[in-house]
């Protein structure tokens, strides 16, 4: 029962993002629609901003799952698909939110997934945790500033060609930038032994 009451607050905040701008949207709305006590709303969030975090991780989850095995650039094309699809949500985030708050919002959002992505590339490479968290940080930046440009400009270009252009520019790149730190630690270590 807990999951459905869960799963129904998220619903409910999803049909309501399609139609109002977040800063619209009262956990009051909320709870009268779905028809659930207050108490309730915060048994589960506390407040508007972890329900928009719990919403944006589940949608995000679902295609990270489903593109998990595939190339970046189709896992990127998946994640931009998804944002053109939920348009009309994503803009009612999107201009309800101060740019501090959105940049900090995706960064924090998809920091796990870009670490994983880069740590999977660093397999074989005498690299360090810090060494990938430096390199996912700055793909994740990169990114996040190309997102923001994408919804900025209206969405276009449309997802294949933004993909493409995406592609060519970063084709090979991640590992590159892994290879130089690994290549950087080698000479390190070497030069410590001969001290």
């Amino acid at each position: 029962m807990a999951r459905f009451t869960r799963k129904a607050i998220i619903q409910t905040f999803r049909e309501m993002l399609e139609k109002s701008p977040l800063d619209k949207i009262t956990v009051t709305n909320i709870i009268e629609r779905c028809g659930i006590n207050r108490n309730t709303f915060y048994y589960y969030f506390r407040d508007i901003y972890d329900l928009l975090d719990s919403f944006f991780k589940e949608e995000l989850e679902k295609v990270i799952e489903a593109n998990a095995n595939e190339p970046l650039q189709n896992l990127l094309k998946a994640v931009m698909e998804m944002v053109r699809e939920n348009r009309q949500i994503v803009y009612h985030i999107f201009n309800s939110l101060n740019r501090d708050q959105l940049e900090r919002y995706l960064f924090d959002s998809t920091n796990r997934h870009m670490y994983d992505l880069v740590k999977k590339e660093a397999e074989g490479l005498n690299v360090t945790d810090e060494d990938i968290r430096y390199v996912a940080e700055f793909y994740q930046f990169a990114f996040m500033g190309l997102f923001l440009k994408y919804l900025w400009n209206d969405m276009k270009p449309d997802v294949d060609e933004y993909i493409d252009k995406l592609s060519t520019i970063m084709e090979g790149n991640i590992r590159r930038a892994l290879e130089n730190c690994s290549d950087k630690n080698k000479n390190l270590s070497e030069n410590q032994t001969e001290l």
